[in-house]
């Protein structure tokens, strides 16, 4: 019976593992792919169409230029793939879709894309993103 409650105890550990690492390198792997899908879709034409709206409108500028003044050692990322990995695991890569659907088909206003990104992102988080953008547009 102590055989058997070992090994069930060791094949839980493994099985929690496993099954960690499946989670952990999976968001990794979805988050390099949807990495590369944006930059491949965003074409030197289209990244200065973003540059430009963002310049033009000011509430926009407002958000982006607060991330200016962000000391980035204080942020949980500073990068554009762990950006991508926190709002994969926050956000859920279908909701990013359906997202990015509505976006482009215009049936989601720049409110209530906020709003859900505020629910579901702490305060540290925003600002990390902000930083990443910022860094990305002055690149």
């Amino acid at each position: 019976m102590k055989k058997f409650l070992t090994f069930i105890v060791i094949l839980l550990v493994l099985l929690g593992a496993a099954a960690y690492a499946v989670w952990h390198f999976g968001t990794n792997i979805a988050s390099e792919k949807i990495m590369e899908k944006v930059e491949s879709t965003l074409d030197d034409q289209k990244l200065e169409e973003v540059k430009s709206y963002i310049e033009s409108d000011p509430r926009v500028q407002e958000f982006v230029s607060e991330a200016a003044s962000i000391n980035p050692e204080t942020l949980p990322f500073q990068t554009k793939e762990e950006a991508t990995r926190v709002l994969i695991k926050k956000v859920g890569v279908t909701r990013l879709l359906e997202i990015q659907e509505q976006a482009q088909n215009g049936s989601i206003s720049e409110e209530q894309l906020l709003a859900e990104v505020e629910g579901k992102l702490s305060d540290d988080e925003i600002a990390a993103l902000k930083y990443v953008l910022y860094k990305e547009l002055n690149q």
